[in-house]
């Protein structure tokens, strides 16, 4: 029996209540857009597939009609569980509004979950999750009142306290290649990542259910060779070709996102001068030649354009959770790709990379802190954002260094004459009384003994016994007026007070970092 489908039958194997499994990432990432645009369609035609439990470990959309977007109808859904939720408003609302269950678990945890099912074994047993919003002492990853159901239990192990993620089957995972030949061998030749898409395809086929791949060429049996297939046909039960498939959101085929060629380094987009590049290039910084290093979504991935503009990416290892190893990281919608990327590994190995500590450093987003150090990125009032790989990066790297604006909604600033002045002030306080949802927990990061900074185009803060401590102000910036009169709690401030160095605020070169 043929392999080969129209994305009609393949979207008929979907049966009411399954649980599906997607694998991508935002901004069109990996995302098999026209087979989702089939089950969608058959949905809203015939009622079925229904009440389907939805699992993916990355968000997957474009804040439009894409990626998980699709399944946001009444009655299509019942349960969602989810890394990231920002690329799909709709289906946010539905969790505010109790239309859906909903949980939120971190996206390390969700891409090993897989492999913990594919075993057989009873599920993830991991310290990461502890102290944060996903511990079941706070809300167990719930994100509304009609959610019930303890996926996630507190257990001791040799003494010690983890959180025990637990496993269950997998009827559909639905996967994206580029190539597929008769036999349903897919390869990746044309993708930017490798994602999750082994170790999904290994839980659904153990757990007796069926792998769905979309795929834009089909090849003749045999003609892929053994080195280019990365998901044996064994698994994969049906493929659906679009010839019309993009890489990604921005475009069809962009050669220097997968490997088949570099793109000169004085071809790509200038970093203007703004808060955005001053926060970048402060927490360049910290960067040590030697590192190994993420870069998070966000104001955080300006790190690594700094980092090319002072001639530093070569000394230095840059990673992105998707399973990339150097390269420039594209910014904006399509984060999770590079360009001239040095290696790209399954996302599951990246996680369990990090997992063990192997993060000299790691530069994240920042939204909200309070008084204790706590950050939040995950939700926001009737915003839920989601954790994405946040909870696993920042428990597990050597040194964790926040970055974000000051404040938000409507700030405007100049910057001149190595100065910075604030034009209007942003409406919403990022450091508060107390954090809305704990993303990340100062707690966990004291008893590991992580260093902890918090960098914003005003001032500097590190994480000190009891709270933050300010440790720099930006210059042209009043201590009184533009900082402590803008923050939610009073920090501690260093006896050791200094000034932003000058030329982070300037358009030249920082040329910082020669001697290293």
């Amino acid at each position: 029996m043929s392999k080969i489908m129209t994305r009609e039958e393949a979207a008929a194997l979907i049966h009411d209540g399954d649980t599906v499994a997607l694998t991508g990432s935002g901004g069109g990432v990996m995302e098999p857009v026209f087979l989702l645009e089939g089950i969608e369609q058959r949905f809203l035609e015939t009622g079925s597939p229904n009440n389907l439990t939805l699992y993916h470990a990355s968000g997957i959309g474009d804040k439009a009609r894409a990626g998980i977007t699709r399944f946001a109808h009444a009655g299509m859904v019942k349960r969602v569980i989810g890394g990231h939720w920002g690329w799909s408003p709709e289906m946010q609302a539905m969790a505010v509004n109790n239309e859906i269950e909903a949980y939120n678990f971190s996206q390390g945890v969700l891409c090993q979950l897989y492999r913990e099912i594919a075993a057989h074994r009873p599920g993830l047993i991991t310290k990461v999750g502890k102290y944060t919003f996903v511990d079941p002492r706070i809300s167990g990853g719930k994100l509304n009142s009609v959610t019930k159901e303890d996926l996630v239990e507190l257990i001791r192990v040799g003494g010690e306290e983890y959180l025990w993620y637990k496993a269950f089957p997998i009827q559909v995972s639905i996967i994206r290649g580029t190539f597929a030949d008769e036999d349903g061998n897919i390869s990746l030749d044309q993708e930017p990542a490798k994602l999750e898409l082994l170790a999904a395809a290994q839980a659904a086929h153990n757990s007796g259910g069926i792998v769905i791949a979309q795929v834009k060429y089909l090849a003749g049996k045999g003609s892929l060779g053994s080195k280019r297939v990365a998901i044996p046909g064994s698994y994969v039960d049906a493929v659906v070709v679009d010839p019309h498939q993009m890489q990604t959101g921005e475009g069809e085929y962009n050669p220097a996102f997968c490997g088949d060629m570099m793109v000169p380094l004085e071809n790509l987009k200038p970093f203007p001068l703004s808060a955005r590049k001053i926060v970048a290039r402060r927490a360049f910084m910290e960067l040590k030649a030697g590192s190994v290093i993420n870069l998070g979504f966000g104001m955080a991935d300006g790190v690594a354009a700094v980092a090319a503009e002072e001639g530093f990416s070569d000394r230095m290892t840059m990673t992105i959770e998707q399973g990339i190893y150097g390269g420039i990281p594209a910014q904006g919608t399509i984060f999770g790709v590079a360009s001239n990327a040095v290696a790209v590994i399954d996302e599951c190995a990246q996680f369990d990379f990090y997992s063990g500590r192997g993060l000299d450093a790691a530069f994240l987003g920042l939204a909200q802190a309070d008084q204790t150090g706590n950050v939040n990125v995950s939700k926001f009032g009737s915003t839920i954002a989601g954790s994405g790989g946040f909870i696993d990066i920042s428990q597990s790297a050597k040194k964790v260094v926040f970055c974000g604006t000051f404040t938000t909604g409507g700030l405007k600033e100049e910057i001149s004459d190595g100065q910075l002045r604030i034009l209007q002030e942003g409406r919403i306080r990022k450091f508060v009384d107390k954090v809305e949802h704990i993303t990340f927990a100062s707690r966990y990061a004291r008893e590991e003994g992580q260093q902890i900074m918090y960098i914003t185009e005003r001032c500097v803060f590190v994480l000190g016994e009891n709270r933050p401590v300010l440790t720099e102000i930006a210059p042209g910036m009043d201590l009184q007026k533009d900082v402590l009169d803008r923050m939610g709690f009073v920090p501690e401030i260093s006896p050791a007070l200094r000034l932003m160095d000058e030329k982070l605020f300037r358009p030249e070169r920082l040329r910082c970092k020669q001697e290293e």
